[in-house]
């Protein structure tokens, strides 16, 4: 079955408009393994949500919104949650190793799966060069004999080598990386849940206080839920990743809706839960929220001893975690690219282990690259990195939900047995994913501390889209006759 499972999906993925599948097994272009166990697509469905940014990156919205910030996670969350269902539906239809990408390419056209895949890759090569630099600077002060560059490349070789491996190994770090995480989120919330209440040795019952005291609920105006929402909504990007991961698992159609149907408690008790168990505690301007980190300081303020070098271990796990799955998700998406003729051919190449090498040499490659400038020119090139990347995750979203209206019809009129997960209210809730999508991409043009990573973002964007429209052009009569092969034989 896990055979049948992984050949049905590669085929599916390169299955491409004049660009057939190859034969199995070939020396280009062979099968990935279907080598993921359910426990393993479990565990990154349920730690795709949880990165070091809720850990760290939450008390700088806490800090721009207040209590408010609360609005800001409800509105990020549901977009999320849209967004999960629409890919839900498409992946539990059609399992692909490109996910999202491969499902525009079909919907839209060869230049949308061209342009957000190669943008979706980008995003998470300069990933890892952003956590591979956080995971050396907490590992450099436990040990500073270590300079914080030889963390970098320690950390960033461990798990390319643990990739190359299998992905079986890749899901067994990322099993385990992502049970620390539920298992620290899980742990906040109880003993906060229970200091709020006073029902913890030596604390107090805080109530409601803090959330409508120290100016309010919304001390910053309402135009804070919106400035909030743009610092958290990143955050979730990685809800996705289970969607590629699927692909090789041996039963991808029941773990992509599994994982689906639970993207809402996920979002609703890990940010939702302890966010509010946050600035229930702590007073949002509280200077410790900010400098230390609000899940360290709402620690320290219920007297936990020792709540920084905790915290530490967990973000750096949250951080190994997002380096291992940012390099899976780069190489995968590289290689999906690879079959469908968007990359070079050598990323579709897969070892006799089934692990596409040089797909993910070439993630990692790059990943190297973009430590290195973080180190000679921080302010820079580095800085270019960060911002042209920084609004990927909205326009993966948006293309998610234009492909999902396109698929749609195609999925009941081709697969209606496999359409076993459903868009609530399509079109009528796809459409409003839209226009709120649409409508933070344009309050980042308006927002100051915004506007510089959307138009960076924006500009390589279109570059990436123009190259895809002449590729498309290039290869189009090549296309129209393999599609009009394909009706012939219908």
């Amino acid at each position: 079955m896990g055979v049948r499972a992984s050949n049905v999906t590669e085929s599916a993925d390169a299955e491409h408009s004049g660009h057939p599948p190859s034969p199995e097994g070939s020396a280009e272009q062979g099968a990935l393994k279907a080598g993921l166990k359910n426990r393993h697509l479990s565990m990154i469905a349920i730690g795709g949500v949880i990165g070091a940014g809720l850990f760290v990156g939450s008390g700088a919205g806490i800090a721009k919104a207040g209590p408010g910030i609360l609005v800001s996670y409800v509105l990020a969350g549901l977009l999320v949650v849209l967004v999960m269902r629409m890919l839900g539906e498409m992946a539990a239809a059609n399992p692909s190793s490109g996910s999202f990408s491969t499902y525009a390419d079909r919907a839209l056209g060869r230049w949308a799966g061209f342009t957000i895949g190669w943008l979706y890759w980008f995003f998470w090569v300069v990933v890892l060069a952003v956590e591979a630099t956080a995971a050396a600077t907490i590992l450099t002060g436990w040990l500073p004999a270590v300079p914080q560059w030889a963390w970098a490349l320690i950390v960033m070789v461990l798990l390319t080598a643990t990739n190359l491996t299998s992905v079986g190994s890749y899901g067994e770090f990322e099993f385990w990386f992502a049970g620390i995480k539920v298992v620290a989120i899980t742990a906040f919330i109880v003993i906060a849940g229970l200091a709020v209440l006073g029902l913890l040795p030596g604390s107090e019952a805080t109530g409601t206080a803090n959330l409508t005291e120290h100016g309010g609920f919304l001390p910053n105006g309402p135009g804070a839920i919106l400035s909030g929402m743009l610092l958290v909504v990143f955050s979730f990007m990685g809800s996705e990743i289970v969607t590629l991961a699927a692909g090789e698992s041996a039963h991808p159609e029941k773990m992509v809706r599994r994982a689906t149907n639970s993207v809402i408690w996920r979002i609703g008790s890990f940010y939702l839960g302890s966010i509010l168990l946050v600035v229930m505690l702590l007073p949002w301007n509280s200077k410790a929220v900010v400098d230390e980190g609000p899940y360290v300081a709402a620690l320290n303020e219920i007297g936990i001893p020792h709540a920084g070098t905790i915290m530490d271990v967990i973000v750096v796990t949250a951080v190994l975690s997002c380096l291992n799955s940012g390099l899976y998700t780069a190489s995968r998406m590289a290689f999906s690219l690879g079959r469908r003729g968007d990359a070079p051919k050598s990323f579709s190449r897969v070892d006799r282990r089934g692990v596409p090498m040089i797909a993910i040499c070439s993630s990692v490659a790059f990943g190297f690259v973009a430590v290195i400038f973080n180190y000679t020119s921080p302010d820079t090139v580095f800085q270019f990195l960060l911002n042209s990347s920084g609004a990927v995750a909205l326009f993966v979203w948006l293309v998610i939900c234009l492909s999902q209206l396109r698929m749609r019809p195609m999925i009941e009129r081709d697969t209606p047995e496999r359409h076993t997960v459903r868009m609530w209210l399509y079109p009528y809730l796809t459409y409003a994913t839209i226009g709120l999508i649409l409508f933070v991409i344009g309050y980042m043009f308006y927002d100051e501390e915004g506007r510089e990573q959307m138009v960076m973002s924006v500009a390589v964007g279109a570059v990436v889209l123009a190259l895809g429209i002449w590729l498309q052009r290039k290869h189009g009569g090549g296309e129209k006759a393999a599609e009009a092969q394909q009706a012939a034989k219908r």
